[in-house]
């Protein structure tokens, strides 16, 4: 049993890392194309619809933890952009990261990656215009932050490599602690429990997966390693979905950063909406 679970181990660790040395190199190329600066002007238009889907479209090139994303928000707020654009880019910035979005489509399939893009964009969109319509922007704190802007590098193959390795130093170990516990639930946890406890009739798992997902700090890269396997041993989407959304969506260090810039009731309303848009993403997965 112990030879099984290293064999696992070591195979879905190699199999992650190779996937994703291989797309964030791509990634990290086409990025050098993008007009981030124009994007940024285009996030300001009033036609609120047009700009939401800019912000999720930023918020897709731009591959960040839950974490990582709380520094562009303040810059984004300190530029005067609409508040509720910059909560859409808030809640929608970790959970559409393009590498882990392409991993995800080759790991869990994509039909099932098309789904998440598409429920997760929406759910950002509304949650984040609903937000402003609420008149939340008052909970909104005057922080000064310190705007530290990378200088901007010229493309090279060079470049995009020394990007590609920086990301996988950072990523490497929550890569390796999700093969880690993927490997132990695929040879330690009988199949028949799985199935029979998280299986298909378990619709009540999907709100109680996205209650444990927050306080996790599970980024999406550990998170699909472990998906494939418990999806392989029967446990429902629904709640494999719920989980891997909520601990990419919000964080307890996420949620303690957001405190320096938002009132209490806006991080209590954020936890709030991250909570709903996994139990709903839940939930319709098990409709689809």
């Amino acid at each position: 049993m112990l030879g099984e679970f290293v064999h696992s181990f070591i195979l879905l660790a190699l199999e992650l890392i190779v996937l994703f040395i291989g797309i964030s190199f791509l990634i990290s190329i086409l990025q050098s194309f993008i007009p981030y600066e124009r994007i940024e002007e285009s996030l300001k238009t009033k036609n609120k619809f047009l700009a939401s889907w800019i912000a999720v479209f930023f918020a897709f090139i731009t591959p960040f933890c839950s974490c990582s994303t709380i520094p562009v928000v303040v810059n984004m707020l300190k530029k005067k952009m609409p508040f509720g654009i910059v909560m859409v880019f808030l809640f929608a910035s970790p959970v559409l990261d393009p590498t882990i979005l392409t991993i995800m489509g080759v790991v869990l399939g994509w039909k099932v990656t098309i789904i998440y893009v598409a429920i997760t964009s929406i759910l950002s969109i509304v949650i984040g215009l609903a937000l402003e319509a609420f008149g939340f922007e008052k909970s909104v704190k005057k922080v000064v932050m310190k705007n530290e802007e990378e200088e901007a590098k010229a493309f090279s193959i060079k470049n995009a490599w020394e990007e590609t390795f920086t990301l996988m130093k950072e990523v490497l170990p929550f890569v390796l602690l999700g093969a880690l516990i993927g490997a132990g639930i695929k040879n330690l946890v009988p199949t028949e429990w799985i199935a029979a406890t998280l299986g298909e009739e378990s619709i009540w798992l999907v709100p109680i997966a996205a209650i444990l997902g927050i306080p996790l700090y599970i980024r999406l890269s550990s998170m699909i390693p472990i998906s494939q396997v418990l999806l392989t041993k029967g446990m429902a989407l629904g709640p494999v979905m719920a989980l891997l959304i909520s601990s990419a969506g919000a964080s307890l260090p996420e949620v303690v950063m957001l405190k320096s810039i938002f009132k209490k009731e806006l991080v209590i309303l954020f936890v709030l909406s991250v909570f709903s848009m996994a139990s709903i993403s839940g939930f319709l997965f098990y409709l689809i």
